[in-house]
C-alpha cells in the first residue's frame, strides 16, 4: 500500500487525509498517488467542504476486471473506496475516471448506504461527471505549471485534448437531442433520465450545460456536499428531491443555489 498525496493544513478530512492506493497497477503505485493527490486537489479548488459525512480516508485501487465505481462496503466504515480501470500510465483516464468517482464521494455515495436509485440518480452522475470535467481542466493548468513528473510539462496539453474530445461528444449528443434549441428538451427526455441509474446519454447531454456554469461559479459545488443526507436518497420525485437538497443546504449553511440552477437551466429546457 502506499499513501501519498499532497494536503492543505486545517482542511476538510477528504482533503487533508493521504490517498491509499492499492490494487493491480502497471505503473509504480506512488506515481499513481500523486497523480491522484493532484487530481484531488484540481477539483476540489475553490470549493467548501460542507459535509458533515466525510470519510476520514480514501482509498483507490485499480481493478481490471471491472468498471470505475465507488465500493460501497460495511467494513471500514471511516474509508471511501474507488475502484477505477486504467492502463500503464494512462495518466489523464486515471485522474478522469477518480474524479468522477470522488464526485460521487463528495455527494456522500461511499458508505454501504448509498445504493443508487431512480428516479433521481442522474442528477448525481450528471454532477460527478461535470466535477470531473471541472477537474480536469484545473490539472491541465497545473500539470503545465508544476509538473509532477520531471520534464513532463507538455503532458497538461494531453489532458486538455482529453477533456476536450470527451465534451466534443457530450455538445453532440445534447445537439442530436435538440437540447439548447427545445423548450421541451427535459419533458420529453424525462423518462429516460429517471430511468436509467448511470450516466446515460442524456445526462451527457445535461453535462453541456452544467459544466460551463461549474466553470464559471465553482462556489456552486460546495452544495454537493448537501446531497443525499435524507433516508430516500434519490429515490424521490425530482421535486421533492431538489427541495430534500435545499432544506439540508440549508442545515449545513451552504448557499443552496446548485438545485436552484438545475431547475432552472436544465430541469426547464
Amino acid at each position: 500500500m502506499i499513501s501519498l498525496g499532497r494536503t492543505r493544513a486545517g482542511s476538510a478530512p477528504i482533503l487533508a487525509n493521504p490517498v491509499e492506493v492499492r490494487g493491480e497497477w502497471l505503473a509504480p503505485p506512488r506515481s499513481a498517488a500523486l497523480v491522484i493527490g493532484r487530481m484531488r486537489e484540481a477539483c476540489c479548488s475553490g470549493i467548501r467542504m460542507v459535509s458533515d459525512r466525510q470519510p476520514q480516508i480514501l482509498r483507490i485501487e485499480n481493478c481490471p476486471a471491472g468498471p470505475p465505481a465507488v465500493w460501497l462496503h460495511r467494513d471500514a466504515g471511516d474509508t471511501a473506496i474507488i475502484h477505477v480501470d486504467v492502463g500503464e500510465r494512462a495518466w489523464t483516464q486515471l485522474a478522469y475516471q477518480f474524479g468522477h468517482e470522488l464526485g460521487h464521494v463528495v455527494s456522500n455515495s461511499w458508505d454501504s448506504e448509498a445504493k443508487p436509485s431512480a428516479p433521481c440518480q442522474w442528477v448525481e452522475e450528471m454532477i460527478a461527471e461535470s466535477f470531473s470535467l471541472r477537474g480536469l481542466a484545473n490539472l491541465a493548468a497545473d500539470w503545465e505549471r508544476t509538473p509532477p513528473f520531471p520534464g513532463d510539462a507538455g503532458y497538461g496539453k494531453e489532458i486538455s485534448h482529453y477533456r476536450d474530445n470527451i465534451l466534443a461528444q457530450y455538445n453532440q449528443i445534447a445537439s442530436s437531442q435538440g437540447l439548447g434549441t427545445s423548450s421541451s428538451w427535459f419533458t420529453r427526455n424525462r423518462s429516460a433520465l429517471e430511468g436509467f441509474v448511470g450516466l446515460s446519454d442524456h445526462a451527457k447531454a445535461a453535462v453541456s450545460i452544467l459544466l460551463p456554469a461549474l466553470m464559471a461559479r465553482p462556489a456552486l459545488l460546495e452544495d454537493i456536499g448537501a446531497l443525499n443526507r435524507w433516508p430516500e436518497r434519490a429515490a424521490l420525485p425530482l421535486d421533492a428531491y431538489l427541495s430534500r437538497w435545499r432544506a439540508s443546504c440549508k442545515s449545513l449553511g451552504s448557499a443552496g443555489l446548485l438545485p436552484d440552477l438545475i431547475k432552472t437551466t436544465i430541469c426547464s429546457r
